[in-house]
């Protein structure tokens, strides 16, 4: 082996290692590693467990706006989160006549900052137990906690529970809930 090779096999070798200790600092999604070094789309589209989510991200015309500079935090709930919603909403939301309605209930997911669970906490503690958060979609959520396990209420009184906490992106964090956050009803 030529030099040149030994030194293109090393470097390839060193990249290959660095990428998968990035990845050891964040925990794997629907089977997929999570690199923090990408960003929310980049790393959501390998998620197995989000097939749905990113569909209806494509469907609202937010791909562009999740790949940005951010800082986001994204509660992003699973296919079986959005498996929970009455037969044929998922369907109907994907419409391009729904675009509104699915990109309010999207964005009602989204904070326009980096919130780790352990910030996120602080601020339920310095707030005596439950902390509002508003999203982007203009919704207000409760959050409170247990133990290591974080809770959010929608308002619609539904309870929405951090199933996988602080995957780490370029531009913000992804936390995986167990239900679809909806908006308060008109």
């Amino acid at each position: 082996m030529t030099p040149k090779k030994i030194f293109a096999a090393t470097g390839a070798l060193a990249l290959t290692a660095t990428m998968a200790l990035a990845a050891m600092d964040n925990p794997m999604v629907g089977g997929a590693e999570m690199y923090p070094e990408k960003n929310i789309i980049e790393n959501a589209v390998n998620s197995a467990d989000h097939e749905t989510l990113v569909a209806a991200v494509k469907a609202a015309g937010l791909v562009e706006t999740l790949q940005g500079e951010g800082p986001f935090t994204v509660f992003a709930p699973t296919d079986a989160a959005f498996g929970m919603l009455k037969d044929g909403a998922v369907e109907a939301l994907l419409q391009p006549e729904a675009k509104k309605q699915l990109t309010q209930i999207l964005t009602c997911h989204v904070v326009g900052a980096d919130a780790m669970a352990m910030a996120i906490k602080g601020m339920i503690d310095d707030d005596g137990g439950m902390h509002v958060v508003p999203t982007l979609g203009g919704c207000e959520l409760k959050a409170t906690y247990s133990g290591d396990k974080i809770m959010l209420e929608d308002e619609r009184g539904r309870v929405i529970n951090v199933t996988i906490a602080d995957v780490k992106q370029s531009n913000g964090v992804i936390h995986v809930v167990d239900r679809v956050i909806l908006p308060p009803r008109p």
